[in-house]
């Protein structure tokens, strides 16, 4: 049934880094949501994995002394979801990582899994983009795997290429890192759009992810999922519709601006038009749906849609 020429399984940061080194061939397995389907299906005949679900360090959600959020790439989407630091600072991502498939595979898929797939689908991305977080990294020191060196990357260049993450070899993802500055006082909503309302992969996802004063955009980021090959944010619209009053023109403003930066593809999920269109209204959506919670001071939410929005 799957085609495992051999694992390794470790319990601490040390000796991950030593088997990744040793073997750069390895393929890291954690909750396995991804990798079993991949090799069940024939797609890693032999492979090789190190299994990280025993490390205990890499599971949980902390706040650091100075604000900074910790989620450790081992939590689960259902760790993350309840998880009481999440809902109270950053609740929009609690909300988009319970988009993902079932319970079932909530309760097995783990966060950092969902990044480090390289996947631009990942409902976890987006998010992660428009809070700017910080993807923390080990790996040996210099080329010696006795020694550890941790390296910190913004999420956005974390992603490489489709289906690709900069680890290098021996490395490993050890932290999801939000800095303070980047949540306090935002709101934020996740939108999904499917073609079915559960276990599904995101046709489109979109993040936005605001500071308010009344109507008026303090700040603003937007980012997206499927929208190119990677997970990715609109630099330029966002620097164009910071300022502004939120209003029915700032919306069709919204709506020129997007259009200048995403570049989706055709695929057999959905057309580039119609990802198009969904890019256009999912932020106008998530925008419309941030000012009404915010009037009662809800920080976060999401939702996912099926059929023609």
């Amino acid at each position: 049934m799957y085609d495992i020429e051999k694992i390794t399984v470790v319990t601490s940061i040390q000796d991950a880094v030593k088997a990744l080194y040793a073997d750069p061939e390895a393929e890291i397995i954690a909750g396995g949501s991804d990798v079993l389907i991949k090799t069940r299906a024939g797609k890693m005949a032999g492979c090789h994995l190190v299994s990280i679900r025993e490390i205990k360090e890499l599971k949980g959600v902390t706040m650091e002394a100075d604000g900074t959020i910790c989620i450790r790439p081992l939590t689960t989407f259902t760790e993350v979801t309840e998880n009481p630091i999440v809902r109270e600072h950053i609740p929009v991502l609690a909300y988009a990582v319970d988009q993902v498939g079932s319970p079932q595979i909530r309760n097995i898929g783990t966060i950092g899994g969902n990044i480090s797939n390289g996947v631009t689908s990942a409902d976890s991305a987006s998010t992660l983009c428009a809070l700017n977080a910080e993807i923390e990294i080990t790996g040996p020191a210099d080329g010696n795997p006795d020694k550890l060196a941790v390296r910190r990357v913004p999420i956005l260049e974390y992603y490489v290429k489709a289906g690709k993450v900069c680890l290098e070899k021996g490395e490993l993802c050890t932290a999801i890192r939000i800095h303070k500055a980047d949540y306090e006082g935002y709101f934020g909503y996740y939108f999904k759009y499917g073609k079915r309302n559960a276990m599904e992969i995101a046709t489109l996802g979109c993040s936005v992810v605001v500071k308010l004063d009344g109507k008026k955009i303090q700040d603003i980021r937007l980012a997206y999922g499927v929208a190119g090959p990677v997970p990715m944010r609109c630099h330029g619209a966002e620097k164009a519709l910071c300022g502004l009053t939120i209003d029915e023109d700032f919306y069709k403003k919204l709506d020129q601006e997007i259009v200048k930066e995403i570049h989706p593809r055709d695929s057999w999920r959905a057309s580039k038009g119609f990802r198009l269109q969904l890019a256009k209204v999912m932020p106008v959506r998530a925008l419309r749906a941030i000012v009404e919670n915010a009037t009662k001071g809800i920080k976060g939410g999401s939702n996912a849609v099926v059929g023609v929005l």
